[in-house]
């Protein structure tokens, strides 16, 4: 003889606990990803000015190359020698072929260094380029 009463599972109902957690995570990730986007732009450039230039919308994952007035590239708060540019830009290629890429040089540095960077992305099949400037009434 069986005296229980056969037990139905409970309707557990939507579980809040997780979702908040899953919501708590992705506001994290935003606000940290948006600081280093932030610090990007602000290394000390100050961009050439053209009528029709402005700063060009972020494009996801885009790598922001700064070139300072004495010829010192600059990436994510690092600066980087001739030789350590072309190895971040080949291990870049391997990871994320297609990888955009945004070019900020100071209006004081020589060409020769614009050139030199241009140069490193060309021999690693870097063609996804963009170069900011600044409108006139905008110096950045």
């Amino acid at each position: 003889m069986n005296f229980r009463k056969k037990q139905r599972p409970e309707n557990i109902g939507f579980q809040l606990a997780p979702m908040l957690d899953v919501v708590f995570l992705l506001l994290c990730f935003f606000v940290t990803s948006q600081i280093f986007a932030q610090w990007e732009t602000e290394v000390d450039v100050v961009l050439p000015t053209a009528q029709t230039g402005d700063m060009p919308q972020r494009l996801p994952g885009e790598i922001i190359i700064n070139i300072l007035e004495q010829g010192q590239i600059v990436i994510t708060g690092r600066t980087l020698s001739s030789e350590q540019l072309e190895k971040t830009l080949q291990r870049l290629v391997e990871n994320f072929p297609g990888q955009p890429v945004l070019i900020r040089a100071d209006e004081s540095a020589d060409f020769k260094y614009v050139i030199g960077v241009l140069d490193q992305c060309r021999k690693n099949d870097i063609s996804n380029i963009s170069f900011a400037t600044s409108t006139a009434g905008n110096a950045l």
